[in-house]
């Protein structure tokens, strides 16, 4: 009997070591994303792709200033824009999720599984519940979160719980699980549990995080990693278990045009980055270090949705000309109304109409005077304006002042000017078009009460973001992100 607890007590202090030394590293750890353009195994043209990817920018910044729910999740509709990270529960495989960080709370598609009207939808990345998978209670903080704040009594109520233990707050065990959740978003919508299991992101184990599990969804196959800033997010629940993990993050957005070939390669994810504002060099040797300085802008806190990364916005220059921004994206109001949301799950830029105009206004002065107006090919793509391009086309620089000393993020041209062939259906000539990616969100009047604008994933190409959850800011830099992934790992 002595030998056994010895024996026993030795493989403890093994896996503790194991264990600590996972998750206590002061390393970050570095995760691959993959473009949905990279597994799609069709092929589709730049038209489809521009429409499928403007409408459900479209859709998705909609969901946010509807009322009619008390909690949504807009969640990615198609495939075509979106970034996906693997994750595994419990002894369950890998499975493919879209990364958001417009949203706060991990779900998978389960086993056995049903999607309602996911004909034309990608292929479902199922998962199983392990063994080890338990249910979260009814008391517990983060069923409550799940229902948007519905507090434990009313939940354990619902889960049959006995009003003596209610009043005692003895509801904490498997017996009184917590109620399936309501989830709607875009043009679907889920139902689903929630459980807890030991989270697998190599070489990091986290026990006890809690997820969704969905058996029955509508038009969305695909779950969803949520990186807002809620309780259930990815950051927040790896911060109680390993703080330098969970308090800063960054990712790094392969450039791709809607290009497959250029997305073969992985957009580097790195939870734990932490860069100082004073300059930092990145690279392989001290002669091939990359110079790199991050602009940095404060996050603001919003009342009605504590979980979007929101910033102020001071305004837009096209070329000389600077547009001051509207007071709605300077600021968040007590009602959770206006600022400008960093997305990773919707692709692209949404302004307020009047200010949108404004932007639009000044650069087709500067293109629109040289180039034909592609009118025909406006309502096919869903952007605006665009232009037939018989010649060299020269565009005016785009520059983005956010609140702060010195924030100020001057765009690529190909983050927001998408040059394409029209006409290779055969169906019209083919001429080269090119068209400026920033979308009309609508007048300031509907949007009043909810997010003032939305920065999307396409104008995020080519930077590192990072998300410093721990001084309250994100920043940008400069970044060449299809070889980052390679300098990360010789680093």
């Amino acid at each position: 009997m002595k030998t056994c607890c010895i024996f026993f007590l030795y493989l403890a202090i093994i896996l503790q070591h194991c264990f600590y030394f996972s998750v206590s590293s002061s390393s970050p750890l570095l995760l691959p994303l993959s473009h949905s353009l990279s597994t799609s195994k069709h092929s589709s043209s730049p038209l489809h792709l521009l429409k499928s990817s403007s409408s459900r920018s479209s859709e998705r910044f909609r969901r946010h200033h509807q009322k009619r729910q008390q909690h949504q999740l807009p969640l990615p509709l198609s495939s075509g824009s979106d970034y996906l990270l693997s994750l595994s529960v419990g002894s369950s495989s890998s499975v493919s999720l879209y990364l958001d960080t417009g949203s706060d709370l991990v779900w998978f598609p389960c086993r056995p599984f049903t999607c309602i009207l996911c004909e034309s939808k990608p292929p479902p990345s199922l998962t199983s519940l392990s063994s080890s998978a338990s249910t979260v209670p009814c008391s517990s903080p983060s069923c409550s979160a799940a229902h948007s704040s519905l507090p434990s009594s009313d939940l354990c109520a619902i889960s049959n719980c006995p009003l003596d233990l209610i009043e005692t707050g003895e509801c904490n065990n498997s017996s009184y699980p917590c109620p399936p959740f309501y989830y709607a978003y875009g043009d679907g919508s889920l139902v689903a549990r929630l459980f807890s299991d030991s989270l697998s992101l190599p070489p990091v184990s986290v026990a006890n995080f809690t997820f969704g599990c969905a058996h029955t969804t509508l038009a969305e196959p695909i779950g969803v990693a949520g990186f807002g800033r809620g309780r259930l997010s990815v950051p927040a629940q790896l911060a109680s278990f390993a703080p330098h993990l969970g308090n800063s993050f960054s990712y790094c957005l392969v450039s791709h045009s809607f290009d497959s070939e250029r997305v073969r390669r992985p957009s580097p994810l790195i939870l734990g980055r932490f860069v100082e504002e004073k300059e930092k060099r990145v690279g392989a040797d001290d002669d091939h270090k990359e110079k790199v300085e991050f602009v940095y802008t404060e996050l603001l806190d919003n009342p009605k949705h504590p979980y979007f990364y929101s910033v102020s916005l001071q305004g837009i220059s096209v070329g000389k000309r600077n547009i001051p921004a509207p007071a709605m994206l300077r600021r968040v109001d007590r009602n959770g109304g206006g600022g400008v949301v960093v997305d990773s799950g919707t692709t692209f830029t949404m302004l307020p109409a009047k200010f949108y105009n404004s932007v639009v206004e000044e650069f087709d002065s500067r293109v629109g005077r040289v180039h034909e107006r592609a009118d025909r090919v406006e309502p096919s793509s869903g952007m605006s304006p665009c232009y037939y391009l018989n010649q060299t086309v020269r565009v005016p620089a785009l520059v983005l002042h956010f609140a702060g000393n010195g924030s100020s993020v001057t765009l690529p041209r190909r983050n927001y000017f998408y040059e394409f062939m029209d006409g290779e259906d055969g169906k019209e000539e083919k001429r080269k078009v090119g068209c400026l990616m920033l979308m009309n969100g609508g007048d300031e009047s509907e949007l009043r009460g909810g997010t003032g604008a939305i920065l999307g994933n396409y104008q995020q190409q080519g930077f590192e973001v990072v998300y410093d959850l721990l001084n309250r800011r994100v920043g940008f830099a400069k970044r060449k992100c299809a070889s980052y992934w390679d300098t990360l790992n010789q680093s």
